[in-house]
């Protein structure tokens, strides 16, 4: 339980107030972004590793235009497949792994890689599924499942939900952001569908992304600053 201001606010509690106040600021519903199959989605985010949105597209699309079907990137020479993704970083280390991840799914599935089937699972099965294939974690299982077309509720936490979380005092710093994905999730009601859990993800991104920066975040105007103990001290010590 902790005190903020009058209130005495649990930790699920505080979530859901700062949800709130978040959809205010940044206008929920939030549009789903794309509606890909889960199987691009997977290598969409696989992609996206420490890579800009505009550089992911780019490399995404490059790549669907350079082979027809996943299983021509499955069996093209590796050098191809990483010259169709340079815009990304790393596409070095990608190429490979996005390949080895399709022999993976071939082999399982197989020879049929689509992940639809992942929609008759629950999201803790689903996510166990494909966080068991090599190279795909907690971030990633989640957005294939919730950015594609499956729209099923799985949280997603990248690096601007983490910093804001931390910072409400949602979780301990001291727990690393893989991690971080089961406990925040927790926080979140089980009955929220797709988009009330994508809401929720974007709207701490987009605070994390507009205010809530790595560097000098701008907590005088920050809507939820009374809910920050971060933030409150970081005011004190300017004034």
């Amino acid at each position: 339980m902790e005190t903020v201001g009058t209130l005495s606010l649990t930790p699920g509690e505080k979530a859901l107030r700062v949800h709130e106040r978040l959809c205010v600021a940044y206008g929920c519903p939030i549009a789903f972004f794309h509606e890909l199959d889960p199987l691009s989605e997977l290598v969409s985010a696989l992609l996206s590793h420490r890579t800009r949105n505009r550089d992911t597209g780019r490399a995404f699309r490059q790549l669907r235009a350079r082979f027809p079907t996943w299983q021509a990137v499955r069996d093209a020479p590796t050098a191809e497949v990483q010259e169709a993704i340079a815009p990304v970083t790393w596409p070095e280390q990608k190429a490979p792994r996005i390949q080895a991840i399709l022999r993976e799914l071939t082999a399982r599935r197989g020879g049929d890689m689509a992940l639809d089937f992942l929609g008759e699972l629950s999201v803790p099965q689903a996510r166990a599924w494909l966080e068991s294939l090599p190279g795909v974690g907690p971030k990633t299982s989640a957005a294939v499942l919730l950015f594609s077309r499956l729209r099923m509720p799985a949280l997603p936490v990248d690096s601007h939900h983490y910093r804001v979380a931390v910072r409400l005092g949602l979780i301990s710093a001291r727990i690393p952001v893989g991690p971080a994905h089961a406990l925040l999730t927790a926080l979140l009601p089980p009955s929220w569908d797709a988009q009330q859990v994508y809401d929720h993800h974007e709207v701490l991104m987009l605070h994390g992304q507009r205010c809530c920066y790595y560097q000098s975040p701008a907590c005088e105007r920050c809507p939820v600053l009374d809910l920050c103990p971060f933030g409150q001290e970081r005011m004190q010590e300017v004034s």
